[in-house]
Parts: C-alpha cells; sequence; structure tokens
C-alpha cells in the first residue's frame, strides 16, 4: 500500500491540509475536538510524516529575489539599497533582476527566480504589466511575495506604497494656489494603478476648486522618452497650451522641461513643471521643477523586506498587510 499522506487525511476529515498539518503539531489554533480526531485516524492508518518532504520544505536558500523597472532610476537603487540593508542583516543574499518596464522581461525574471530556488521576492510591477499570471504562480508554489511601490492592491499580497491619490491632489492644488488653472497631466499607462490614482488626484484638486476638467490636457505616455516628448508636444501644440505640467516623475518632468525649452519658454515662468521622486541631482539645476513629491524610497523598501523577512519566518501564518508611507511635497523655488 501507498503511504498514507496528510492530504489523504484531510480529505477524509473533510477539512484542509494546513489544519491536519498544525493539529498533527498540537498547533494551539485548532479546535481541540479536531486535534483528537486527526490524530486517532493518523494512528489508525499508521501516518507517518515524510520527512523528505518536511526537510525540502524547511530548506533555505537564503537568497532573495528583487525585480524592480530599472536599476539606473535613482528611487528604485534607493530602494534597494534599503531592502538590502534589512535583508544583509537578517542574513540573506539579493538576487537583481529588472523588467525594464516590460510584461514579457518581468514575467521571464519572476520565472528565473523561482527556478534559482529563493526564499521570497520582492516586486515593483513594470509599466507594461497587463497580467499578473506570473505574480499568481509565486503565490500557487508558496513562495512569499511582497509589492512596493508599484503594487497590486487585488492580490493577497503584503504591499508598501505611497498615497499617491492624495499626494497628487496636493502637488496639483500647490499649483491651483499659485492663480495656474490650466494644468495638464503627463501621465503613466492606464494599465498601472499608480496612473489611475495620480489621475484621481489630478480629478479632486480640479473639481475641490471648481476647475472644469479639460481632456485634453490629459496625456497617457508609455514613460519612455520618446513618448513623453512626443506628448509634450501635444500638449505645446495646444491652442491654449499649458500653465503647468503634473508629470508622472521627474524623469519624465526633466525630459517634458527640455522640450520647452527648445521651444523659447521659460520654466518657472512660462511654464510651471511638479512631479515625484525629488531627484537628489535636481537641486544643482538653475531651473529645477517647481516642486516634487518624495516618497522616501529608502524606507519603502526597508519596509518591504521586513514584511517579507516575517512571511519567510511564518509561512502557515501570513497575514497580508498594506503599509502606507506618507509622502511629502517639496517646493524647491
Amino acid at each position: 500500500m501507498s503511504q498514507i499522506t496528510m492530504k489523504e487525511l484531510a480529505k477524509r476529515l473533510g477539512t484542509s491540509v494546513s489544519t491536519v498539518s498544525r493539529a498533527l503539531q498540537n498547533h494551539p489554533r485548532i479546535g481541540l475536538k479536531m486535534r483528537e480526531d486527526v490524530m486517532a485516524l493518523a494512528k489508525e492508518l499508521n501516518y507517518s510524516p515524510n520527512t523528505t518532504a518536511i526537510n525540502l520544505k524547511k530548506q533555505s536558500t537564503k537568497n532573495v529575489g528583487v525585480v524592480v523597472p530599472w536599476l539606473t532610476e535613482q528611487f528604485f537603487s534607493m530602494a534597494i539599497t534599503g531592502i538590502e540593508d534589512i535583508l544583509f542583516e537578517k542574513g540573506y543574499r539579493v538576487v537583481l533582476q529588472q523588467s525594464r518596464d516590460d510584461f514579457e522581461r518581468e514575467e521571464q525574471a519572476i520565472q528565473a527566480l523561482m527556478k534559482h530556488g529563493v526564499d521570497g521576492i520582492i516586486v515593483s510591477m513594470g509599466s507594461g504589466t497587463y497580467n499578473h499570471r506570473h505574480f499568481l504562480e509565486v503565490n500557487r508554489k508558496g513562495i512569499p511575495l511582497v509589492f512596493f511601490d508599484r503594487v497590486v492592491k487585488s492580490l493577497p499580497n503584503s504591499c508598501v506604497y505611497t498615497d499617491i491619490t492624495q499626494a497628487s491632489f496636493e502637488a496639483v492644488e500647490l499649483l491651483l494656489n499659485k492663480g495656474l488653472t490650466k494644468i495638464a497631466l503627463l501621465n503613466g499607462p492606464n494599465t498601472m494603478q499608480s496612473s489611475n490614482e495620480r489621475l484621481m488626484g489630478y480629478v479632486n484638486a480640479l473639481k475641490l476648486h471648481n476647475i472644469e476638467l479639460n481632456p485634453i490636457y490629459i496625456k497617457t505616455t508609455d514613460l519612455s522618452f520618446e513618448d513623453t516628448v512626443k506628448k509634450t508636444h501635444e500638449l505645446l501644440d495646444l491652442a491654449v497650451p499649458p500653465q503647468a505640467i503634473f508629470a508622472f516623475h521627474d524623469y519624465m518632468s526633466l525630459d517634458a522641461m527640455q522640450i520647452a525649452k527648445e521651444r523659447g519658454l521659460i520654466i518657472n515662468q512660462d511654464i510651471f513643471f511638479v512631479s515625484f521622486s525629488n531627484l537628489s541631482f535636481c537641486k544643482y539645476l538653475e531651473k529645477p521643477p517647481f516642486a516634487s513629491i518624495e516618497q522616501f524610497p529608502y524606507e519603502m523598501g526597508a519596509k518591504a523586506a521586513n514584511l517579507l523577512v516575517e512571511a519567510m519566518k511564518k509561512p502557515d501564518d501570513y497575514v497580508r498587510e498594506e503599509v502606507i508611507i506618507r509622502s511629502k511635497l517639496i517646493v524647491r523655488i
């Protein structure tokens, strides 16, 4: 006869494998009657634990995979530093992958990490990701997964992020309070939750100040330099061009500023720019973007790493957490 498994015990008792597993360990979360029923059936069927499977389950590679859109972006490099500092302290090594905002690259990176045998994965989703099947596969395999910054709130994974809707509202309101009413939005792809949250904050600010929403001032980009240039020209070619542009992040803002300067506009006089990221080198520019939203990427990465460590330590007692890192609007001039 084949060896009796926990799956067979669970089937006969009409319960889950995890319940049987806890009952066999006399876990206090399992009721006394269930523990007694499991023990009695295990004894009746001469159940003995599969030691090989137990050892494999406990095996740890001490490797953690991290997937980000771009290693070259300051935001992600700072977040990775926070992740590494926490994981190094806990005895883990970091395996880095970048998606370059491409869905297929991101999916292949996740597959490679699972094949490599990591203990957990931390992800900031790429702008081109339109399907979550690779994340669902990670969950099915029981590998702890935590999102940061570009998160997927619909999945049962912990995530760390900025309240982008509120931060966007504050950035647009800053421009409105300066008397600028024709404000454009250079946004990211509609597939990204963070793009939709930027739009929501933008719309909420205009609505509060009784400014009519004009769709011609809203442009969606794929976050590439080429598309940013194209959409910036479209905005500046309007019969009534915007007085200010709220951009997805500082890199986009800087690219759009260059187009404006090439067309003879004076930054922070003829046109204003606000965005996310608060890149450190902007303070050295003669005419930096008017303002930027600091998202504290180091703290975000460190918190994501701590959440992952807890998930790896207690996979059977996993409790999803959403952590919001408070942003700060930095006015540069």
